[in-house]
């Protein structure tokens, strides 16, 4: 996969780490932009994901509604200290994720808290789709690591593209913030509700 000036700057944007070792970090995991945070992590170059350890026990709920009330989103977005908690940018961040989480209708924070149970259907459905459509068994199991994945986009809020600029992730967003305001961020949970729905939280 080619790596563009592009995808080099937002890695740097996001870990603060030197040009070069994030073109061999993209390099690394062919352009994959979460293994390449990680791959600098390993390395020890990352500032990202070295905050991502700290405490953030400071930050806000951000409460949100949409389309005369019909839509209600809680969000709670963490930091490290009452400072950042307070600053124009951590507030409008934790608005964006609230105003993403009301029109993306995201399920779980991360694709770590996806039930096995639930990506094992996905893939079966997936796979039967595939078998389905003529496809050999081997070209099955690639569709359907590609129809997971698709779906872990489309249900898992880091993983889905920001509503605002189609170039970024809820991920990236929040590493341009972690290395903006030099602390650990983390959305940690939310709730989303719509009218007529008999449930709509995350927790």
């Amino acid at each position: 996969m080619e790596i563009t000036a592009q995808m080099i700057k937002e890695l740097r944007a996001s870990t603060s780490a030197g040009i070069l070792d994030c073109r061999k970090a993209l390099t690394e995991a062919n352009g994959d932009f979460a293994k390449a945070v990680d791959w600098l992590r390993e390395k020890g170059m990352a500032t990202a994901a070295k905050r991502a350890g700290r405490d953030a026990s400071n930050g806000t709920v951000e409460l949100y509604s949409h389309g005369g009330g019909r839509v209600g989103v809680m969000v709670e977005v963490n930091c490290e200290t009452d400072f950042v908690a307070r600053s124009e940018q951590f507030r409008q961040f934790a608005h964006e994720v609230a105003l993403q989480i009301a029109a993306s209708a995201p399920q779980y924070v991360s694709d770590s808290e996806i039930p096995e149970s639930v990506l094992q259907h996905e893939a079966d459905i997936a796979k039967a789709r595939a078998i389905e459509e003529g496809k050999s068994v081997a070209v099955a199991e690639k569709a359907t690591v590609g129809r997971v994945n698709k779906f872990k986009d489309e249900v898992c809020l880091m993983r889905q593209t920001y509503i605002r600029d189609e170039s970024l992730t809820i991920e990236k967003l929040l590493h341009q913030v972690v290395a903006s305001t030099g602390e650990n961020v983390l959305i940690r949970r939310f709730a989303r509700w719509e009218l007529g729905e008999a449930s709509g939280s995350q927790e």
